[in-house]
């Protein structure tokens, strides 16, 4: 893409990257995953600090934009600006391994949608379902390596099938709503049993029977431990958020960036409150939990009857079929950018004849491969790749934030002019803080297993360094290194004894 006129990106066009960018696999699988996680006030209060906590981090990519328009690499480079070298490679080697979980969430929920008219795909994770996701896999490894990319007309038609599924689902739920299934729910607990109302469990579902009927004075679970449970949910739905700031040079005017962000963000924002908040007015949340993903088709077909179901599957089907070039370029070009920055070898910063990164995409597909076999061993794919990527993904977030903290709390790029600084200091800390509340909220399980990625993956800064005949670590980064293996090494051993389990 050039800079010439004809090619500046609008208002419009920079919020519909914004929107194009967000919505993806995630939002299809919202009804069961909160309704695993929390009732109605929970599900408010995650959206409430998720919404917060993402739209003042838009803000921040918004603002190192502007303050920092060379630094156009990708997420890490901040991270590389900011805080060295090795803290610069772990947010690209983060991001891009969350990039590839995020597309093995793609395989798994293909082929779990697929599970509902064809059983021996199961819930995406039998020997079946990964094989035939395999075949798949490679298959648009040929397409990549031979420089295929999104196309105006498959970018079209994948907009259309993610956004016109969603809105007809929000319509139907809308006059579908019943208040009092919301109402029995909200608290996170179906309580009509426990206020004598046995009579009208016949309204509520098989799930929603059994749960009232076996544990009418079950303890409720606390709203803590409730909104704990959606964190990393919330953070993997809004991946993409940076869209209109990564491609802050195209846009006809700066200005336009920090709209296109709000209002996409917004927009997305809103959407995915409805069809969270609009399921628990369908079903009761016992009903919600027990849902296959993708449980947007089990909410709908709750209404509708069977058509329900084939609508939203073939919708989601076209939609992460088409995300997922988009998103397998982006993780080969997070390597192409770390190693053109030298913070990768320098092997994956080599392009074909196509002038397709060749070694970065083999390297990206191998990984997704590795991953997609993982899944066989665990009960719940789909979470695990949900949950885990949003893991991944908060510490190049975080150091994002960081980035931006430091230089409003240092002055530096405000010497000469000290318009907004203030602002920008308060939302930097926000961001920052809120990457570190979710990183908690996460738990240890996902922190430990992301050591095992960030640990023996240094193996690919230590090559970097070698090429490059500079000295391996700082003191700082010689010690925070020792810390990952340490984490690592426990991971794998809580792995292997059961104490961690997926």
């Amino acid at each position: 893409m050039t800079n010439s006129p004809d090619t500046k990106l609008s208002l419009w066009s920079l919020t519909a990257l914004v929107v194009g960018s967000m919505i993806g696999a995630g939002i299809f699988s919202l009804p069961a995953t909160f309704g695993r996680a929390t009732g109605g006030f929970g599900a408010m209060i995650a959206w409430a600090i998720a919404g917060g906590g993402m739209l003042t981090l838009a803000l921040v990519f918004q603002t190192l934009a502007q303050r920092k328009p060379d630094l156009d690499s990708g997420v890490f480079i901040y991270a590389k600006e900011g805080f060295g070298d090795y803290l610069g490679f772990a947010s690209a080697l983060g991001f891009w391994a969350g990039t590839c979980i995020g597309n093995v969430s793609y395989y798994v929920l293909i082929k779990s949608t697929l599970g509902a008219f064809f059983p021996i795909f199961g819930n995406g994770n039998t020997v079946p379902a990964v094989l035939a996701a395999s075949v798949m896999l490679w298959g648009f490894h040929i397409l990549l390596l031979r420089g295929v990319k999104g196309a105006t007309s498959i970018n079209t038609l994948v907009t259309f099938a993610k956004v016109i599924p969603i809105f007809c689902f929000v319509i139907v739920l809308i006059f579908a709503f019943k208040g009092d299934f919301f109402a029995a729910s909200f608290w996170g607990t179906p309580d009509l049993a426990q206020s004598g109302d046995i009579s009208r469990l016949n309204d509520y579902g098989y799930a929603g029977r059994a749960a009232l009927a076996v544990t009418p004075v079950a303890e409720p679970e606390s709203l803590f431990s409730q909104v704990r449970s959606t964190m990393l949910v919330t953070v993997f739905v809004f991946l993409g958020i940076e869209g209109a700031s990564v491609y802050s040079r195209y846009a006809r005017r700066r200005s336009h960036i920090g709209v296109a962000t709000v209002m996409g963000f917004i927009g997305v924002l809103c959407l995915m409150i409805l069809v969270t908040m609009l399921s628990y007015g369908i079903l009761l949340r016992p009903d919600l939990a027990a849902l296959r993903q993708p449980s947007m088709a089990g909410v709908l077909e709750a209404v509708v009857g069977r058509w329900g179901t084939v609508f939203i599957s073939a919708g989601l089907i076209i939609s992460v079929l088409g995300a997922y070039l988009s998103w397998s370029l982006l993780a080969a070009e997070v390597l192409f950018s770390a190693a053109k920055s030298q913070s990768m070898p320098g092997v994956f910063a080599t392009k074909n004849s196509r002038g397709v990164p060749s070694a970065a995409v083999w390297l990206t597909n191998v990984t997704i491969q590795v991953f997609l076999i993982l899944t066989l061993f665990s009960d719940y794919a789909f979470q695990l790749a949900l949950e885990f990527t949003g893991s991944l993904t908060l510490i190049p977030y975080l150091l994002v934030g960081a980035y931006a903290l430091k230089l409003a709390w240092t002055g530096e790029t405000y010497e000469t002019d000290w318009r907004g600084h203030k602002k920008d200091l308060a939302f930097a800390a926000i961001a920052t803080f809120y990457a570190l509340l979710m990183i908690y909220a996460g738990g240890l399980k996902y922190l430990l297993l992301s050591a095992i990625i960030y640990g023996p993956g240094t193996v690919l800064f230590i090559l970097a360094k070698r090429e490059q005949k500079a000295e391996l670590f700082t003191a700082t980064e010689r010690i925070l290194f020792i810390a990952v293996m340490i984490a690592a090494i426990a991971a794998l051993w809580s792995l292997a004894t059961g104490v961690i389990t997926i």
